[in-house]
């Protein structure tokens, strides 16, 4: 989980210390209370009562300095601190912190914010005092969350409001079993107040540009460790090696088309496991682990940051686990016009698979 602490560390950097300063910020402080959602039946006995709890966030407005400013509508940038009481002892509480957006629709009164960060839970799986805690399997979890408010700033002097709906994840990537994971849909209303007396005017640029760029092709290489459902199993190291090419279709997105080899050790150990204790299902302890897969993807640019998303096949799928089928979101970060790092999730529909970090070069 050290990895994971640095990389929240470089993109709340990377939001924070990246952009030309405007001297215009506020922070908001919510408070939000809702449902655990049933995702999954291995939770139904953890749902009790309505989590509440209080999200801060300290937030930095764009105006245009930039050009990707204006094609996003002039987003806010910040981080944020987030307290949930789950309303069950077995389940503990959690604090989180997070990097974010908000982007912004209708007049700039509906926004949108994504955030993704660390969360810390108090009181984890443990098979002597705590064996009820299927949803988190390690104190330290990955957590991520939307919220869709009505806003309005500056209602009161410096004073602002806004209220919506909430949506908060937590789980820890299958780095350590279990890892059933908790959603919170929640109904929030906050304040918000603004730190300067007022804002600076938006910069409208006068020529818009048509933006053209070749096919560009990327090698990438990704690792982590992650453990399968089985507890106690143990953590194994996994390698993946991607191709694809990607083409540009505007400033703002490409499509992808490409191939990923996986070299994804827990399998390993889980054909043997499975072999052992399951002689019925007549398993060969020596069927291959290694996994290869074509997708298709899409690319969001956001200034040096770019969201990414694939959708991906297996044509080489010797151990049937979790189907043929797998997904595949994340955040690049583009050091130059031609490197990158990157953090994804692997998943197969709603069950996660690990944690991907990953390096890689676009010629």
């Amino acid at each position: 989980m050290k990895q994971l602490l640095l990389l929240l560390c470089f993109a709340i950097s990377s939001l924070v210390f990246s952009q030309e300063t405007t001297n215009s910020s506020y922070v908001d402080v919510n408070y939000f209370r809702g449902n655990i959602a049933l995702h999954n039946n291995s939770i139904l006995h953890l749902i009790q009562g309505h989590p509440e709890g209080v999200i801060v966030g300290w937030n930095k407005k764009t105006f245009g300095n930039e050009a990707w400013e204006e094609s996003y509508n002039y987003p806010d940038y910040g981080v944020s601190f987030s307290y949930q009481n789950l309303k069950n002892e077995t389940l503990g509480d959690n604090y989180a912190l997070y990097a974010h957006y908000n982007f912004y629709f209708l007049k700039r009164n509906l926004m949108l914010r994504i955030g993704q960060g660390l969360a810390y839970n108090t009181n984890p799986y443990d098979k002597y005092d705590n064996y009820k805690n299927t949803a988190f399997g390690s104190t330290i979890l990955s957590g991520t969350y939307l919220m869709l408010n009505y806003k309005r700033e500056r209602v009161f002097d410096r004073f602002g409001i806004q209220a919506g709906l909430s949506l908060l994840h937590y789980s820890n990537a299958n780095f350590v079993a279990p890892n059933a994971s908790i959603n919170t849909v929640a109904f929030n209303v906050g304040v918000t107040y603004s730190l300067e007396d007022e804002d600076p005017e938006f910069i409208h640029s006068e020529v818009k540009e048509k933006f053209t760029q070749p096919i560009k092709y990327n090698f990438a290489f990704r690792s982590g460790v992650n453990e399968s459902d089985i507890i106690g199993m143990g953590q194994s190291a996994f390698y993946v090696i991607s191709a694809y090419a990607d083409k540009r279709l505007s400033k703002k997105s490409a499509v992808q088309f490409g191939t990923d080899v996986f070299f994804s050790n827990f399998l390993k150990d889980l054909i043997e496991y499975n072999s052992v204790a399951f002689p019925e299902r007549n398993i060969d302890p020596d069927t291959d682990y290694k996994r290869v897969g074509l997708f298709v993807g899409h690319e969001l640019f956001i200034n040096k940051m770019s969201v990414e998303t694939q959708v991906g096949y297996y044509v080489y799928y010797p151990f049937d686990f979790e189907g043929q089928t797998y997904l595949r979101v994340g955040l690049k970060r583009y050091f130059g016009e031609k490197w990158f790092g990157a953090v994804t999730l692997k998943t197969h529909g709603a069950k996660a698979e690990c944690v991907e970090f990953g390096v890689g070069i676009r010629l």
